[in-house]
């Protein structure tokens, strides 16, 4: 008993003492509010503006558009000169001021350059066949009839106008020719390229065959159509 006694005031004294250093050293925390109010000043006016015009005076706070007091239409610039103004004819075919020494510039004049459409196919060119013909073209022709013609239509896929030569490959049947030999080709969208290949046999029979060639030297490529004639 007397040993339980003496571990209870142990207990309760060190109870005491934690709440002694809390008083001492720990101050509780206190919460703070303030409160301002807008509005109770008397200076403070709401719902915004209270201006108005004088409608005696204004009838708008805008300024509108209006001519001068002294403003007279008949008085407004003649434009008898035309749409140009003063300068527009007088520079010959420029349309513009005249310069001395150009007052007929255009009139007379000799323009060169631009760019050349082919008329010949260049010495040495050779129309070589590619491993895979981009079509193959196949019709009959009478032995000994007449010639028997194929319209061949190419769209233009290059960005730009491209010169063309067009030749059947060495190897290909003496019979095949093609027409147009040379021209230019629209650029992609435009107007489409019409061929027209032909075969006369000459009294040659069975299977004559060809390959057409068209060249595009400028983007460095070409086209190639293998052709089939059946001739009876």
């Amino acid at each position: 008993m007397a040993r339980f006694t003496a571990t209870a005031l142990t207990f309760l004294s060190a109870i005491t003492a934690v709440d002694a250093f809390h008083a001492a050293f720990i101050t509780p925390s206190t919460s703070r509010t303030s409160t301002q109010r807008y509005g109770e000043d008397g200076d403070v006016i709401f719902g915004g503006n209270t201006w108005k015009p004088d409608s005696a005076t204004m009838g708008s706070t805008d300024t509108p558009d209006y001519f001068p007091d002294d403003y007279d239409p008949n008085d407004a610039p003649d434009f008898s000169e035309g749409m140009m103004g003063s300068q527009g004819g007088g520079g010959g075919g420029t349309n513009g001021a005249s310069l001395p020494g150009m007052e007929n510039m255009g009139s007379d004049a000799d323009i060169r350059g631009g760019i050349e459409e082919c008329t010949d196919i260049p010495e040495g060119t050779e129309f070589i066949p590619m491993s895979v013909s981009d079509g193959d073209i196949e019709f009959n022709v009478a032995a000994s009839g007449k010639v028997a013609e194929f319209e061949l239509s190419i769209k233009p896929m290059c960005m730009t106008f491209e010169d063309f030569y067009a030749g059947f490959s060495k190897e290909s049947h003496p019979a095949f020719t093609v027409s147009p030999r040379v021209g230019r080709m629209d650029r992609r969208g435009g107007e489409i390229t019409y061929m027209t290949i032909s075969c006369d046999p000459r009294g040659a029979s069975g299977k004559l065959e060809g390959d057409l060639v068209i060249i595009l030297p400028e983007d460095n490529s070409k086209l190639s159509y293998h052709v089939s004639v059946n001739s009876i």
